[in-house]
């Protein structure tokens, strides 16, 4: 996790400064790709996976090295045919764990937040997931145990394949002439994260779109059907920990409402959107159908809410590039403090952006949970002596939330909270 906790320092100030190019640009060709709260959403979510797969937060059900183990027919020497076989590996056991989340209820909750954003841009590329919490994977890499890929090129390669996913989230540019037929491309990407019936669930490849080619799930982004991006059941909110566990808690209502106990048990692995007939008929629930009238979500913004989102998001922003650069020096209990502190300051300002009755009151149990944790002697003692900047930097940061709060109880014209889904 260390190794992980410092790839990361350096590949997060690498994607920001890609997304910042990309809003510039934007700018400049008078075709801006970004909504200023959608981005804020997008940033948000990138920094919970990251804290979620920096603390290890996921039930192994199955390891690599044990299948390997087990299945293993093949010794390799280190050459570069090892890892390009590896890749090639890792990106067919992508394309099947991808494939499997667009297609199932309970494993589309673990994917959704990646299709949420209404927006397509470098930033939305950072909607991963908080929700993968049963770790299965090594099921979709048996080719690699068969052929005895050792676990340590895995470990190498993980991270670049997933970094390698990220350039192509962007409406800039267009089609790619042979580079099409090779591997994925933004066009085609595009139509990934597309709603329109005809995109629906098509372009499933990581890196190479062959996979979708040979088991017939690849599509065209075709000129006279632009896409629309989002999902059939919007989210409808900025905050990014319950956009990863809308759709199981709806799973979940269902099961409980309906009368069938077979649809009880079934209904979690039917196909995706699936819905007991007697639930559905007494809860409905809206679906786009017209994609080319879909109204995104936009609360009301003013000059302030962006400044003060801008603020906190920045603010949690250097809690997360110190938590990654002090990894290695943290206990497993400071980790978990500083991870958490980060956490309930997402939801408490995502909640406020998106204008809830009780996100104000929340926000005041967040300053004061924060502060009592901080103020713990053994986390105190350590941070004011072994980070002192950081103590004073934190410290700065809650007592400028403080100062807001009178500001956010006139300024946000909070509304009731989301409508109960039954």
């Amino acid at each position: 996790m260390e190794a992980y906790a410092k790839a990361l320092l350096w590949a997060i100030p690498g994607f920001l400064v890609l997304v910042l190019i990309e809003i510039g640009y934007g700018f400049w060709v008078k075709k801006q790709t970004y909504a200023f709260m959608d981005t804020i959403a997008s940033l948000s979510s990138g920094i919970t996976n990251i804290l979620k797969d920096s603390l290890g937060l996921a039930i192994l059900l199955i390891s690599y090295p044990y299948l390997q183990s087990q299945l293993s027919l093949l010794t390799w020497e280190t050459s570069i045919a090892l890892y390009v076989i590896a890749f090639i590996c890792i990106d067919f056991a992508a394309y099947w764990s991808h494939r499997l989340n667009h297609h199932i209820n309970f494993f589309w909750n673990q994917h959704i937040v990646h299709h949420s954003s209404e927006e397509f841009n470098l930033a939305c590329a950072l909607r991963q997931s908080i929700s993968n919490i049963l770790s299965f994977g090594a099921l979709f890499l048996i080719p690699a145990a068969l052929l005895g890929i050792p676990q340590q090129v895995i470990n190498v390669l993980a991270p670049i394949h997933l970094f390698a996913q990220f350039w192509y989230h962007t409406k800039h540019i267009g089609k790619m002439g042979w580079l099409e037929y090779i591997i994925v491309t933004p066009s085609q990407h595009r139509v990934h994260h597309a709603i329109n019936p005809i995109y629906i669930d098509k372009n499933l490849a990581a890196i190479f779109c062959v996979w979708d080619r040979i088991f017939g799930t690849f599509q065209e982004e075709i000129e006279e059907e632009p896409p629309v991006f989002g999902v059939l059941k919007p989210v409808h909110t900025w905050n990014p920990i319950w956009i990863n566990f809308q759709h199981l808690w709806g799973l979940v209502v269902d099961a409980w409402y309906t009368q069938s106990w077979i649809d009880k048990l079934t209904l979690w692995f039917r196909p995706t959107g699936w819905r007991p007939t007697d639930v559905a008929k007494r809860f409905p629930r809206p679906i786009v159908e017209q994609v080319y009238q879909l109204q995104k979500y936009k609360p009301e913004e003013s000059n302030y809410r962006k400044a003060w989102a801008l603020f906190q998001l920045l603010s949690v922003t250097g809690i997360l590039l110190f938590f990654l650069a002090q990894f290695g020096r943290l206990s497993i209990e400071l980790r978990f403090v500083l991870g958490g502190i980060v956490c309930i300051s997402i939801f408490s300002y995502t909640s406020i952006l998106d204008r809830l009755s009780w996100s104000y009151r929340f926000e005041v149990f967040r300053l004061l949970s924060c502060a009592l944790v901080l103020f713990w002697p053994e986390h105190w003692s350590y941070f004011s002596l072994e980070a002192p900047i950081f103590t004073v930097y934190i410290l700065s940061y809650l007592c400028l939330s403080v100062l807001s709060l009178l500001a956010l109880q006139t300024e946000f014209d909070l509304k009731p909270q989301h409508g109960k889904t039954p």
